[in-house]
């Protein structure tokens, strides 16, 4: 909801109004109701009948408006400039907000109180709806930094609610891969999961050291989904894809305290940034740092988050009113809070936590429109088939609705059937737009799927592409790229090379900007306009937007021309043999032999054979029909410097070697 803030604001007093301000611009829509006689600071007070039916009606807008969630503001008043509420009134307003809360099934907590003049005071609770055992709220965090900077230490502390060891215990139970467990390095894209129940409480509880994601979403109103990315830079494609095909909401940057800004931190910087995903920063192992050194890192950190490239806001977060103000005011992508923690003593962990707890999503609400799902990756599952999992772009998808899977290599979309949906491993009968799912599909094979290809409502009417224009600007090119230059793009979970056709000027350089026309070298992609890319090959980078797509239109052969026209070429395939054997020698399978002076071949007794597109030269052991000229190989004289040329596997292969040594006359 925060998102149609331009600005942030600079003092406390403007976050107060954030959420009443957000509600006021709604309402100038002119779909909602007039919520101007409820503006006063004292709305909640003691309310009539008709005042308390358009609180509720306003509480319900702001949260669906945050997909079950909202942060509500008792003591200001938007047109009167009232600021405050002694006890009583208080007490009143939220004895109100706690009764609505009830009738929407929702949980009241408060968050921060301001003290304002005359002792008056005003306060911000989160209402929360509570937990829907089939469905909950879900938001995306990408987690990147550099090599051994602790990302998969402080989700395992985060997730399984245990403190580090300072020797790799908690990153332990998030490897995927023996090889990873024995580097310590993350190599793939790993999935982990933080539920917040409707007061704000942590749900995970492991068990025998494990979790269960089916309880913790069950119990929980909002799942945080951690992406866990890899740091190194020989994963660097990896982690281009976690970031573009997974859709996070959120970036959290890595930085080791004792290490500094090193190596890919910012090189993954830019790409949260070129990808216009806001990110927060955490840094780690504080317990381990000199605070010299710690004060070193922090300064450069601030110093790069103000730079003209960053134009972020670095806001230290050192209370609970700090994580308060900055998480509300998060989203406009202004702000950048940078929290200090470790993951061995568990300092500020908290805030981290209470911080996690209050982001509201990103994403419009487009479960009205067609469905729309981009897959990121396919398994075939032993007892169920071939199983696909990714983003829920837009629209709603349930069991059994019939989507269209494409492209294929040829540009086609098929017609298949929803089998099962699973929402991080727990079974649901519907998915909506924002949310990550996992589908069973009937009759189709796994090889057939690929990353990159999307599921589609039939009436979204798909098609694919092989060409498309975008804005893009070079970030790092060591020399210049002109036309014909390939480079991978990512766009969305599409990773394929494409070659550049033309360009808006002559040739580019680091920092420019221009229109380029992009074309896909193995197969079409289904593109949509304003789709961010990013272009990369080496240590080249672009980024840009998609500005238009230029449809393709695959040509479609039925089955049983293509089955004829396989039968008919393997028929003239075999025959081709038995001409050659055959009485015939004079046709057009037989190779011709060409003199390389001119068309004619003379023989010794003057007699001119065919012209070099019909004439045949033939060995004296063939036979032939009366009347035919025949060019016998031992009568024949080239003139000098004539070459002959016999195509191989024909039946002149003799007469033409032997035409190569001239005879006598």
């Amino acid at each position: 909801m925060a998102h149609i803030l331009e600005q942030t604001p600079s003092s406390s007093t403007g976050a107060a109004n954030l959420f009443a301000a957000a509600a006021a611009m709604e309402d100038s829509n002119g779909e909602h109701a007039d919520y101007s006689s409820i503006n006063r600071a004292t709305a909640l007070v003691s309310p009539t009948e008709q005042e308390y039916e358009l609180i509720t009606s306003k509480v319900r807008d702001l949260m669906e408006e945050g997909r079950g969630e909202t942060i509500f503001e008792l003591g200001t008043g938007e047109d009167t400039g009232e600021v405050g509420l002694t006890e009583e009134e208080l007490a009143a307003s939220v004895a109100t907000l706690k009764s609505i809360a009830d009738i929407m099934d929702s949980d009241c907590n408060q968050l921060r109180s301001k003290p304002c003049e005359g002792g008056k005071k005003s306060v911000q609770y989160l209402v929360r709806q509570r937990a829907d055992i089939r469905d909950f709220m879900e938001i995306r965090v990408a987690v990147v930094g550099n090599v051994d900077a602790g990302k998969s230490t402080l989700l395992g502390v985060l997730t399984h609610g245990e403190l580090d060891n300072g020797r790799g215990f908690a990153r332990q139970k998030l490897f995927r891969h023996k090889h990873e467990a024995e580097s310590g390095r993350t190599s793939s894209v790993g999935n982990d999961i933080l539920g917040f129940d409707s007061t704000g409480a942590v749900v995970n509880q492991p068990d025998h050291g494990s979790l269960d994601w089916v309880k913790v979403c069950e119990n929980s109103s909002k799942v945080i989904t951690f992406i866990d990315l890899a740091g190194h830079e020989r994963y660097l494609k990896t982690t281009v894809f976690g970031m573009t095909g997974h859709a996070p909401d959120f970036g959290m940057l890595m930085v080791g305290a004792n290490a500094g800004i090193v190596g890919m931190t910012k090189e993954h910087l830019g790409l949260a940034l070129a990808l216009s995903v806001p990110v927060f920063v955490v840094v780690t192992k504080i317990d381990m740092c000199p605070p010299n050194v710690l004060q070193e890192t922090l300064k450069l950190l601030v110093k790069i988050l103000k730079s003209p490239g960053c134009r972020k806001v670095p806001v230290m977060v050192k209370t609970g009113d700090d994580v308060v103000l900055s998480a509300t005011n998060f989203v406009s992508e202004r702000l950048c809070p940078i929290f200090q923690v470790s993951n061995v003593t568990g300092e500020n962990m908290d805030f981290l936590k209470m911080f996690l707890n209050l982001l509201s999503t990103r994403s419009p609400n487009t479960d009205n429109e067609p469905a729309e799902f981009q897959i990121d990756d396919t398994y075939s599952v032993p007892g169920v088939g071939t199983v696909v999992s990714g983003t829920t772009l837009r629209g709603r998808i349930r069991i059994n609705d019939n989507l269209l899977l494409g492209p294929d290599p040829l540009g086609h979309f098929q017609s298949i059937a929803v089998k099962s949906i699973h929402r991080k491993r727990m079974p649901v009968t519907e998915v909506r737009s924002g949310q990550t799912a996992s589908f069973s599909l009937k009759k189709v094979k796994r090889s057939n799927i690929r990353k990159g290809m999307v599921m589609v409502s039939p009436a979204v009417e798909p098609q694919c592409c092989y060409e498309f224009e975008g804005e893009i600007l070079v970030l790092h090119h060591p020399t210049t790229i002109s036309t014909k230059y390939q480079a991978m793009v990512h766009c969305g979970s599409i990773r394929q090379t494409a070659s550049i056709i033309r360009m808006s000027s002559e040739c580019l350089r680091t920092g420019d900007k221009a229109q380029v026309l992009f074309r896909f070298v193995k197969h079409p992609e289904y593109l949509k306009e304003g789709q961010r890319l990013v272009f990369r090959e080496g240590r080249t980078k672009a980024v840009g937007n998609v500005n238009k797509v230029l449809p393709y239109t695959p040509a479609v052969v039925g089955k049983e021309k293509v089955k004829t026209a396989a039968k008919v070429s393997q028929q003239q395939v075999r025959g081709e043999g038995k001409r050659r054997q055959g009485s015939t020698a004079v046709s057009s399978h037989v190779s011709t032999v060409l003199s390389s002076q001119g068309p004619t071949v003379v023989s010794s007794q003057g007699s001119t054979a065919v012209s070099s597109q019909g004439s045949t030269v033939v060995s004296s052991q063939t036979s032939l029909p009366a009347g035919a000229t025949t060019t016998q190989s031992h009568q024949t004289s080239l003139p000098a410097g004539a070459t002959t040329q016999s195509q191989p596997g024909t039946a002149t292969s003799q007469a033409a070697s032997s035409l190569q040594q001239p005879a006598q006359a």
